[in-house]
């Protein structure tokens, strides 16, 4: 079977979604690998270092993609890319399924079998292949860091012969996969760290890694079967809201990345929450793609709402790029060599399976998944 792997083609991230060592995995049990011509080059990496690992360098982006029965690829391919698809390719990428329905229907016109990397479960054996999650730890880490360079203070308390400089106040909203590695971050930046899940259950996750858990009676609420918060009606978002303004109004650092999957976030910091913050506050909304958490965030940009910075950077995985790459790499290959049956030396896709029932999206000319039908 013939793998192509194709350069990211978004302006602005510089992720790879394939390195060399993924690609011996793949050569070393019979995969014909071929790369797109400067694919590692975001990262420095030489098409001769994919070379060294069994790749070919395929004459043109065209030709790749007319040439290979299974595509890799970050991000979804444009229409213009998916054209090219021969009936019968294998498509593994993000595909914002959720909100291009125009390019789920495009992919299964031209006969595309594609598995959406959003859509792996989360279930143990998936765990090295779920991306979202590695990726959301990634954002977790930047997102601290991103405040930090706006912030104008330390982190730290420190006592030096001028004064004390007291530690900074992080308040984190969302303990799900970044949020918890938002937590460990500016803990070990030594800020105070406050954070609000509305799960209970993560309480002691929250404790474990140094931060205070605030808790806010919602009534019920809980989570789904993937591990995701569960949606809040109207009036729970108000309560969130009126229970957490408070801590807002004293932290130096907000970074909220509360999502519901397959859904747009909800707005829990409203403009009323932001002008009560001091000036110099900086928020960091890590759902601004799917909508923002911040009433008044922009994605790509970093606006200031009274003295209050609120930065809606993204995507914040490809700012640690190198490590972004590393693990998104590793999550496809995982996915592919799982499926790889050895005697045929091709991509198995066993339809029967919880993994491709999961993430398969269009098959055999149509939309397959029951969540986009």
């Amino acid at each position: 079977m013939k793998i192509g792997i194709v350069k990211e083609a978004r302006p602005g991230d510089s992720r790879v979604p394939f390195l060399p060592a993924s690609v011996k995995k793949i050569v070393d049990v019979g995969g014909a690998v071929e790369i797109e011509k400067g694919l590692g080059s975001s990262l420095g990496l030489p098409d001769e270092a994919y070379v060294e690992a069994g790749a070919s360098v395929a004459a043109s982006r065209k030709e790749l993609f007319e040439s290979s029965q299974m595509v890799l690829s970050l991000h979804r391919l444009g229409a213009d890319d998916v054209k090219l698809l021969k009936s019968g390719t294998i498509l593994i990428s993000y595909l914002d399924p959720f909100s291009d329905q125009a390019g789920l229907d495009l992919l299964a016109a031209q006969g595309v079998s594609a598995i959406s990397m959003e859509m792996i479960p989360r279930t143990t054996i998936a765990q090295k292949m779920d991306a979202l999650s590695s990726q959301a730890n990634l954002a977790g880490y930047q997102a601290v860091i991103t405040a930090a360079q706006h912030l104008g203070k330390i982190f730290p308390m420190m006592s030096t012969p001028a004064g004390t400089i007291p530690p900074a106040r992080v308040f984190i909203i969302g303990a799900g996969v970044a949020g918890l590695q938002a937590i460990a971050t500016a803990k070990r930046l030594g800020a105070i760290v406050e954070a609000f899940d509305t799960r209970p259950v993560v309480e002691e996750q929250v404790r474990s890694l140094g931060g205070r858990f605030v808790k806010i009676d919602l009534g019920e609420t809980g989570e789904t079967d993937q591990g995701y918060a569960k949606q809040l009606t109207e009036e729970q978002i108000a309560r969130q809201r009126e229970g957490m303004a408070k801590h807002c109004e004293k932290s130096d650092v907000v970074i909220t990345t509360a999502q519901v999957f397959g859904r747009k976030a909800p707005v829990i910091v409203t403009a009323d929450m932001v002008a009560r913050m001091k000036p110099g506050s900086v928020i960091v909304d890590l759902a601004v793609d799917s909508g923002g958490n911040v009433e008044g965030s922009e994605a790509g940009k970093v606006v200031e709402k009274g003295g209050v910075k609120i930065v809606g950077t993204t995507p914040l995985p490809a700012l640690v790029a190198a490590d972004a790459s590393l693990m998104y790499s590793n999550n496809l290959h995982a996915l592919v060599l799982h499926f790889w049956d050895k005697e045929q030396k091709s991509f198995a896709l066993k339809l029967e399976d919880e993994i491709i029932q999961g993430s398969l999206v269009t098959h055999s000319g149509e939309i397959c998944h029951e969540r986009f039908k």
